[in-house]
């Protein structure tokens, strides 16, 4: 294998977890944030704004020849897409942060791959064969990281020092003994707004990689459906949002949230999970979600001192096992279009690995046998061409 074979290989790979690291940043400035009074609507409406402007002007340019055309039908798909991930998810997001941690959050959407994994069998994206090892161990990767998720949400536990200058007594810079029952009920609501989110992006996944089918546009979708996030998200933000000084924001956390989450986790990130979701599937974007949760529990307890629980401790790490399981099985899979025929300008594409030659098979009009597919009628021309 060359260097150029192996880079292209590995690209899959760097891109989502580069996007993890950009995930744990947006999850610190926003908290930082919303701690200072942003609201989580308005900043939805700014992130979605900066990420369609800086997009756009990449989709006109690099895309003016190959964009399809806008159907009716993958309109339709675009604005529910605009609604499901910039909108519900979004919302629902930091109000569940806002309520219990970064680090919590950043926790919670391990329980993603699981979630999608399930949707992806039900939309049929996914298969699974009970009698092939690589289909089990993606089941029960998929059941023991539910049931991780279910230990961190239903079971808090003590705070668990893990920075050598954390006070004695186990509370943290921010911790606040006199508002326990207050808190309590918050993080219940938080964890419930935490797990309608993740369905929701779970959701938007699987409808991407539908309409990606229609659409191969990456760069134009993505910036379609920024821009109806944000005009959705006006909307919604409007009705809950009367106070007008409330989108005044100025040169400091507010307006590094909008620019950070809108370039980053809105812009590039539906690009380069549209590429992924394209070659790999969702559930292969889904499976790195746990390197944030790791990059959050550091960066937030450095940065905002935030309390880890033993619960979240415990059940992340269940996660981890059950959601690695869920990797190795997926690695296993072939990949798209591995050992399919394709139909193209008249002609009968066989694909072949990459060591193989592609034959081009045409001018049909007698019965031969090619490849495993069983008899084509036609008189056969091969044609053996270098890629």
């Amino acid at each position: 294998m060359t260097m150029k074979q192996a880079f292209e290989k590995a690209k899959p790979y760097l891109g989502i977890i580069s996007l993890q690291f950009g995930y744990a940043g947006m999850y610190i400035i926003t908290m930082v944030s919303l701690k200072k009074g942003m609201s989580h609507y308005i900043l939805v409406v700014y992130r979605h704004l900066v990420a369609t402007l800086v997009i756009a002007p990449f989709a006109l340019f690099l895309e003016r020849k190959t964009r399809p055309k806008l159907t009716l039908s993958i309109f339709l798909k675009i604005t529910l897409l605009g609604l499901l991930e910039p909108v519900i998810e979004q919302n629902l997001y930091y109000v569940g942060m806002k309520y219990t941690s970064a680090t919590f959050a950043a926790a919670t959407v391990n329980i993603l791959p699981a979630i999608t994994f399930i949707m992806a069998v039900i939309f049929r994206i996914e298969r699974v064969n009970l009698k092939q090892l690589h289909s089990i161990a993606k089941v029960i990767g998929t059941a023991i990281t539910v049931m991780g998720a279910m230990v961190m949400t239903l079971y808090k536990g003590p705070i668990v020092n893990i920075l050598w200058y954390s006070s004695a007594d186990g509370t943290s810079h921010h911790d606040d003994g006199g508002a326990a029952s207050g808190s309590d009920h918050h993080w219940a609501i938080g964890t419930i707004m935490l797990l309608a989110c993740i369905v929701g992006w779970s959701g938007f996944f699987i409808l991407q990689s539908i309409t990606l089918k229609q659409y191969p546009a990456e760069l134009s979708l993505t910036t379609l459906i920024c821009l109806m996030g944000m005009l959705q998200g006006t909307a919604v933000a409007l009705a809950f949002e009367r106070d007008m000084s409330a989108w005044i924001i100025g040169f400091d956390s507010k307006l590094l949230a909008a620019v950070y989450s809108g370039v980053v986790c809105s812009g590039i990130a539906y690009y380069v999970q549209g590429v992924v979701n394209k070659s790999r599937g969702p559930v292969f974007i889904t499976a790195f979600s746990p390197l944030s949760m790791i990059i959050t529990a550091i960066l937030g307890a450095i940065v905002l001192a935030e309390k880890v629980h033993l619960g979240s401790l415990i059940g992340a790490m269940i996660i981890v096992v059950g959601l690695y399981s869920v990797v190795w099985g997926k690695s296993k899979d072939p990949l798209p279009n591995d050992g399919h025929d394709h139909i193209k300008d008249g002609k009968i594409q066989i694909q072949k690995h990459d060591h193989e030659l592609p034959i081009v098979v045409g001018n049909l009009s007698r019965t031969s046998s090619v490849s495993d597919g069983g008899p084509i009628k036609g008189s056969i021309k091969i044609s053996l061409t270098n890629t």
